[in-house]
């Protein structure tokens, strides 16, 4: 791998990515599993291209929750910070939260995705973004 275009970690510092190609798009999801997992009304996450993210630091730390659908939810044993999340057959990192990311991380979101299940103590902001009750298409 190249020097990466980003890198991103946790809270405490025990677990270490390089993403070595820019994200390719970001989106809100206002899931109830990324509700609960982060503490928020919406979870913010960007794609990543396939096979440019790399765990440089901490693989041991890194725990994974599979919901029994979708992707592995990626986190710090350590801190509990949302890293990212997994495909369940590869374990290659799909999207990374984009709270975890140092600095800029290139995109901003573009869409809000189950947005049926919004949290009803905070409002989805009138951001102009598109809204989608489930999954984002594509």
């Amino acid at each position: 791998m190249s020097s990466p275009t980003l890198t991103a970690g946790c809270g405490c510092g025990a677990v270490r990515l390089a993403i070595d190609a820019p994200l390719e798009a970001a989106a809100y999801c206002h899931c109830t599993r990324c509700q609960r997992r982060s503490g928020t009304a919406a979870q913010a996450s960007g794609r990543v291209k396939p096979g440019s993210a790399t765990i440089v630091e901490g693989e041991d730390r890194v725990g994974r929750w599979d919901a029994g659908d979708g992707l592995l939810k990626c986190f710090c044993r350590d801190c509990g910070s949302a890293l990212f999340a997994a495909d369940r057959d590869t374990g290659a990192v799909v999207v990374v939260r984009l709270g975890a990311i140092d600095g800029d991380p290139g995109v901003r979101p573009q869409a809000r995705q189950f947005v049926a299940n919004a949290a009803p103590w905070e409002p989805i902001p009138d951001d102009g973004l598109p809204r989608f009750d489930g999954r984002l298409p594509g």
